[in-house]
């Protein structure tokens, strides 16, 4: 059988690329004679920035920028794709959950700051396009702090600054942009979305995500009326409605940012980087598909790598069979939903989640061993 490896990084465990040899070296284990292609993929989350310049046969680049909170500097890296003229930014590098120890978390005020701050490092660097992956980040800011990074100045109604983070966007009182210090003309911003979440709302940013950023019940109602007080402002000041647009909650409403502040396209992750890897033509060589992922629950639905994957998988009749570290909500539900052919997790139950991320190479080893697809396929 033609194996189709194109696993998501299972974040803070395995890079995608590396999850895929995993993958790989399970299969060739079982059957020797099967033929594996290794596609790692991304969908606008963590693992972007490889995935692309990889790709591309691309350059990394690092710069010293601000952390998710302002008392941290960091070392980021950001890539030139092959063609020389486009640059990759992948947003948790700088403002990432990742960077910070559950004791840290601080969603009310972390900053993505550092992501305008690498933004910038592209611009210098003449790319004329800049695709930026949002997903896995630590911050319910906007945006704002991107915008800062850029020359955007925030008010309150007393004419004094705002301070970084999400919740002191309930006072601001007016926005200035000065145009020759937010150098956009010409240069076109892509920001690519792993979920399609709106702004504001139910299934805004700051009611879905912001829990799992360390927010209070409390925290997270105050958030969210701090960014619909922020579109509102957005749209007196800017004459642009930024709030409805789907993918403008994605890293805690960096995506709205950069709609409003940079003139971006707001694209689905993982189609872009499915068209950039061809894995349409790929797909056509195959057989069937296995994918991975660190979690797969209800948010998978919305957007995220295995459900995109799966739709393209669809168009040539190749069944995708999925491996998950974990996986909250009902299995049955989740696999018929996202039209998988099998799904399986690979770390028991009651294994704590630190220990299966810790051990989470030996654990995907033993799952494609156990449920390899020729296996269930017969079944």
């Amino acid at each position: 059988m033609n194996f189709l490896i194109a696993p998501n990084a299972l974040k803070g465990s395995l890079s995608a690329p590396n999850a895929a040899r995993i993958i790989s070296k399970a299969v060739q284990d079982i059957s020797p004679d099967a033929r594996c292609v290794l596609c790692p993929i991304s969908d606008g989350g963590n693992g972007t920035l490889d995935c692309l310049v990889h790709a591309t046969h691309g350059k990394f680049y690092s710069a010293s920028v601000c952390g998710p909170l302002t008392s941290m500097t960091l070392n980021a890296r950001w890539g030139i794709l092959g063609d020389g003229t486009t640059a990759v930014i992948e947003m948790a590098e700088a403002a990432g959950l990742h960077l910070l120890k559950p004791s840290e978390y601080n969603v009310a005020n972390a900053t993505t700051f550092g992501v305008g701050q690498l933004i910038r490092e592209a611009m210098n660097s003449d790319c004329t396009r800049i695709i930026i992956g949002m997903g896995g980040s630590a911050t319910n800011d906007g945006g704002a702090g991107c915008a800062r990074a850029l020359g955007v100045k925030f008010f309150d109604g007393k004419n004094m600054e705002l301070p970084d983070g999400g919740m002191p966007l309930s006072r601001l009182h007016r926005i200035e942009i000065k145009n020759e210090e937010l150098r956009m003309k010409g240069i076109k911003i892509i920001g690519l979305s792993d979920v399609t979440n709106t702004l504001c709302g139910p299934n805004g940013a700051a009611f879905t995500f912001a829990a799992q950023k360390g927010a209070t019940p409390e925290q997270v109602r105050m958030l969210d009326e701090a960014l619909k007080h922020y579109t509102f402002i957005i749209e007196n000041d800017l004459h642009r409605d930024v709030s409805h647009f789907p993918g403008s909650g994605a890293a805690g409403g960096l995506g709205a940012g950069l709609l409003a502040f940079c003139n971006a396209k707001i694209l689905s992750g993982i189609d872009f980087v499915l068209d950039a890897l061809r894995f349409d033509d790929l797909l056509q060589q195959c057989d069937c598909v296995i994918t991975a992922e660190g979690t797969l629950d209800s948010q998978t639905l919305h957007g995220k790598g295995i459900e995109g994957l799966v739709r393209r998988a669809k168009k040539f009749n190749k069944p995708v069979h999925a491996f998950a570290g974990k996986i909250l909500g009902e299995k049955a539900t989740l696999q018929g939903k996202l039209g998988l052919a099998t799904l399986h997790q690979i770390s028991p139950d009651d294994v704590p989640i630190e220990e299966a991320m810790r051990d989470a190479e030996a654990f995907l080893l033993k799952g494609i061993r156990d449920y390899f697809p020729t296996k269930t396929t017969k079944e």
